[in-house]
């Protein structure tokens, strides 16, 4: 057992309902040297940091290459477990996105994000067929290469107002059973909503949070395993980009930097 599946086992049993893994999502490997150095017990990318960061707009619009390169970037400054945003999975096909999951895998991640939204013409989600084929063929690359690899199938029926519980607990059901290991359901943090889906969902269910969610103790209370704060995190951080350069092209003042890291904190954390 080398120490890759040694990461991926560790990163498996921190998916505890009710003692929930916190994510503070990175894109880049000083974020995620920042996340790490704050406490985390593992680091997850978030698509639309990654997209953004290399001027895309995120919804399947990077390179597998480029993804793939951040992820290595990223599982490489970091002695934690990483989980890979890896959208709908890079590709068309199944085999495509097996062909990701492998690169993924290569460049040092233990666990996946897989998406079941579409971003192009058509209905808003990928047809459950379809997508536990896509959900089989990560599987079965994990399973080639050997890594406990921890599937995340995020159900994209609430952001996508297209479905209510029943509908993402079908979804759930049938992603499970082609392979995955939890779900995913972004798009609400009502406390009712969150405690029928615990009840229905047999797996770790990971919800995003960010400002008018639950506290990460209440979401523990309602049987949450996962708490990820998606691209939240990076929408404040180039928030911070925009009001600084607002500030300085018009009062010419610098107001918006106090509260910077500084210099040396940002090197040190780098070396």
């Amino acid at each position: 057992m080398n120490e890759h599946h040694t990461r991926a086992l560790h990163f498996r049993s921190l998916h505890v309902p009710g003692e929930p893994l916190v994510l503070v999502n990175a894109w880049d490997a000083a974020s995620a040297r920042i996340v790490a150095a704050a406490g985390a017990r593992a680091v997850a990318t978030t698509s639309a940091g990654v997209a953004w960061s290399r001027g895309v707009p995120d919804g399947d619009a990077l390179g597998r290459e480029t993804a793939v390169d951040v992820v290595r970037r990223v599982a490489a400054a970091v002695p934690l477990p990483v989980t890979a945003d890896i959208e709908s999975g890079y590709g068309d096909t199944a085999d495509e996105v097996a062909t990701t999951v492998a690169a993924v895998l290569a460049a040092g991640a233990v666990g996946v994000n897989v998406e079941d939204a579409r971003h192009a013409e058509g209905a808003p989600l990928r047809p459950v067929e379809e997508q536990s084929a896509r959900l089989a063929a990560v599987r079965s690359a994990a399973d080639r290469a050997g890594i406990p690899l921890y599937v995340n199938a995020r159900v994209d029926t609430f952001l996508r107002g297209v479905g209510g519980i029943e509908e993402t607990v079908a979804r759930a059901g049938a992603y499970l059973a082609a392979g995955a290991d939890g779900i995913f359901v972004p798009g609400v943090v009502d406390p009712d909503t969150v405690a029928a889906l615990v009840a229905a969902i047999p797996a770790p269910l990971n919800v995003l949070a960010g400002p008018g969610a639950p506290p990460v103790a209440a979401l523990a209370k309602l049987g949450v395993a996962r708490v990820s704060l998606g691209s939240s995190v990076a929408e404040a951080a180039y928030a911070v980009a925009r009001r600084a350069a607002e500030e300085a092209f018009t009062a010419g003042t610098y107001g918006a930097l106090a509260d910077a890291l500084d210099y040396g904190t940002l090197n040190d954390l780098m070396r």
